[in-house]
């Protein structure tokens, strides 16, 4: 079958509780727009013809209908509610995906990936050779697996497991993460477990092979109020 179709899935159903925020991350503001849009228009601007299908809690869906038409952000969107879990949420969002096409599923509080990379990862799904794409990034810090015990005094410290981790074999897997449609839908419905960490894991364990690229330091993931100001700092870096 040919893949010819490009679709979006953007993951934006959490609440961003670590954030420390009242307003969800995915609509903070990031040079002069909510990071949620910016992961947009990068894809779009990358892929002009993709289709997005972006995935939202339940409760903010008109809050983001009202924000795209006051702002005049008139990028078509399928609005998708998101689950109880990460993994419901996507699979919400596979019920509207047809068959014959390549998609790519991106956290929508990763800004900061780059056209080039969407562009290259799509060109090397359209052969359709590759089932499921997975950018990764080496581990830079040196690891450590420690275990929780209990002090003398009842406290609980970290201490030295003594098992060593070969730190060149260790990668950070991001996204977007790239599949045949057919394939991310037949892995979605095997029923949730709590080892699907991320989309590869849940077509991993159906036994569809994953194939990997080199991802980009900056494609990090907004988490915490320091993940934002470095994103500030980077973005008004970029434009200027």
């Amino acid at each position: 079958m040919t893949h010819g179709n490009k679709i979006l899935i953007a993951m934006a159903a959490g609440s961003g509780t670590r954030m420390g925020s009242v307003t969800p991350k995915q609509f903070l503001d990031l040079g002069g727009k909510p990071v949620l849009r910016r992961t947009i228009e990068t894809f779009v601007s990358a892929i002009p013809d993709i289709k997005v299908i972006t995935v939202l809690p339940k409760e903010h869906i008109s809050f983001w209908k009202e924000y795209c038409l006051s702002s005049e952000f008139t990028c078509p969107q399928l609005l998708v509610s998101g689950g109880i879990t990460r993994f419901h949420s996507v699979r919400n969002a596979l019920e509207r995906v047809p068959d014959g096409a390549i998609v790519a599923i991106h956290d929508g509080v990763r800004p900061l990936v780059s056209t080039g990379l969407i562009r290259e990862m799509f060109s090397k799904m359209e052969g359709g050779r590759i089932h499921a794409l997975i950018p990764v990034v080496p581990s830079v810090d040196t690891l450590k697996v420690l275990d929780t015990v209990q002090s003398d005094l009842g406290e609980k410290i970290l201490k030295d497991s003594g098992e060593g981790i070969d730190r060149s074999r260790v990668f950070g897997a991001q996204t977007p993460q790239m599949f045949l449609s057919e394939d991310i839908k037949d892995a979605y419905s095997q029923a949730f477990d709590t080892s699907f960490t991320d989309d590869a894991s849940v077509v991993s364990k159906k036994g569809i092979p994953l194939s990997f690229c080199a991802g980009e330091r900056y494609n990090f993931k907004l988490t915490s109020p320091e993940d934002l100001s470095l994103a500030r700092m980077i973005t008004s870096s970029l434009s200027r």
